[in-house]
């Protein structure tokens, strides 16, 4: 025996005994991001208290470049995602009717989110006391209105939309070529090897940016601090605390319920598997950059990946229960206030038709400014109140974002499990992942692999 050999490994492979040296322990993805939380508020608590106008200045540099390197795959991530989602559909059996529940149950779930924001709003008035004044705001650099949405889903060139980042004529565009490509048939298989090839190039990258997310959390919750300070928080205290209670009731409330009533499955099984992709969403404020976890993390809750491929793309470009509906509701009745303006019955109604309709106004970027001008527009509101809430935004939009996640992981498996396509023997062996894990299971398909194809072959005609 020789002297290597003295060293033996563990049942979980790790090698033990005076044979190895001292290893460092990895530490948790979700530890490290809440030691990014805690570290940029001290930081940004320092810069603020002690003036120190370099240490405020690395703070928003930090926290924009991550935030920009996001946006930077969003544009060819949303296009390739959303192609190769529906040209997916094919490999399963009645598609057209999956879609069309996956839509419903969007609208479903946001009209409730609307509901509960609306409640919260009336009965605890989050504009009275704050001491602002209508000469506190001021008017955004960009808004919506009915017209630039309905006409602006259309580009006027294939260019223009990527360089501007527009996500919705993304999808739009991404929508007409997969229904092409479905249409060609086997004329378009190239392109579509070469789309999926394209996409998973990009999912690594993204993957390269979401290990990042602790450095990120440091700058962007430090300069939050730093350049708004407590002070500023506080005058928001009732509406902060009106958002995340309203984001907490859509997701610890109502989506238990439906899980539990609708899909027949295990709430806390299904946080416990999609809790990676809510953390994740959570720090990083966007859905499309939180998009490969939460379609990975859709797929071992037990959703068929042809299907999941599909409809964790869309929901990340049009399902926003946290920033399209509880925000916009709470807004408008916090503006109104702020503005003296009453509000009346049909006025609600047309906030709770704007979250349904004009959710895709919010395109899964970091925060949610033009579906508020969306909503204020409908309702006649003076559009200086976005510049109210601009301030306290970056913390408004972690818990918004994170809502969101749930949202487009939940109605998947809600669906599957209607429709009967539903693996539960995955969902229930979920496991809460650290993202490392799903970031090589993505580029490098193990064990998961055979599980996929057995489901595929498995997945029954909806009866």
């Amino acid at each position: 025996m020789s002297a290597n050999s003295a060293s033996t490994t563990t049942g979980t492979g790790e090698p033990t005994g005076s044979g190895t040296g001292f290893r460092i322990p990895k530490v948790p993805f979700w530890a490290q991001i809440v030691s990014g939380l805690v570290l940029g508020v001290l930081l940004g608590w320092l810069a603020r208290s002690q003036d120190i106008g370099w240490l405020h200045t690395t703070l928003d540099q930090v926290g924009h470049i991550f935030v920009q390197l996001l946006k930077l795959a969003v544009a060819p991530l949303v296009f390739f995602a959303i192609l190769v989602s529906i040209t997916n559909l094919r490999k399963v059996n009645n598609a057209a009717r999956l879609a069309g529940r996956t839509l419903l149950w969007f609208m479903i779930t946001s009209l409730i989110a609307v509901a509960i924001g609306l409640a919260i709003g009336l009965i605890t008035n989050p504009g009275s006391g704050t001491g602002l004044t209508p000469k506190d705001g001021k008017l955004p650099e960009s808004n919506g209105s009915w017209l630039d949405f309905l006409t602006g889903i259309i580009p006027t060139d294939v260019i223009t939309p990527f360089t501007e980042l527009n996500v919705l004529q993304i999808v739009f565009m991404a929508a007409v070529a997969g229904i092409a490509a479905l249409q060609l048939g086997d004329k378009a298989k190239p392109i579509l090897a070469l789309s999926e090839s394209v996409l998973a190039l990009l999912q690594k990258a993204l993957w390269w940016v979401i290990r990042l997310a602790p450095l990120g959390t440091v700058g962007l919750i430090g300069y939050a601090i730093a350049d708004y300070g407590w002070d500023l928080i506080g005058k928001y205290a009732t509406f902060t605390a009106d958002v995340y209670i309203g984001c907490a009731l859509v997701m610890f409330g109502v989506y238990p319920l439906l899980l539990a009533t609708v899909a027949k499955v295990s709430p806390l099984q299904f946080f416990k598997g999609a809790w990676p992709a809510i953390q994740l969403a959570f720090v990083s404020r966007s859905s499309v950059g939180t998009m490969p976890v939460t379609q990975k993390v859709t797929e071992r809750l037990g959703v068929p990946k042809e299907y999941a491929s599909f409809a964790v793309p869309f929901g990340a470009t049009t399902k926003m229960d946290g920033c399209a509906a509880i925000y916009p509701a709470l807004a408008a009745i916090f503006i109104a206030q702020i503005f003296d303006v009453q509000l009346g019955i049909g006025d609600y109604i047309l906030i709770a038709f704007v979250s349904v309709i004009g959710s895709a106004a919010t395109a899964g970027l970091t925060g949610a400014t033009v579906m508020l001008t969306l909503t204020l527009s409908t309702l006649g509101l003076p559009l200086e109140g976005v510049g109210l809430l601009l301030a306290i935004d970056p913390i408004l939009d972690m818990m918004r974002t994170a809502t969101n996640v749930a949202g487009q992981a939940l109605v998947p498996v809600i669906v599957a499990s209607r429709e009967g396509i539903l693996d539960h023997d995955a969902y229930n062996s979920a496991s809460a992942s650290p993202v490392d894990a799903f970031e090589k299971d993505a580029v490098e398909p193990g064990a998961d692999a055979d599980a996929d194809a057995e489901r595929k072959d498995a997945v029954p005609v909806p009866a």
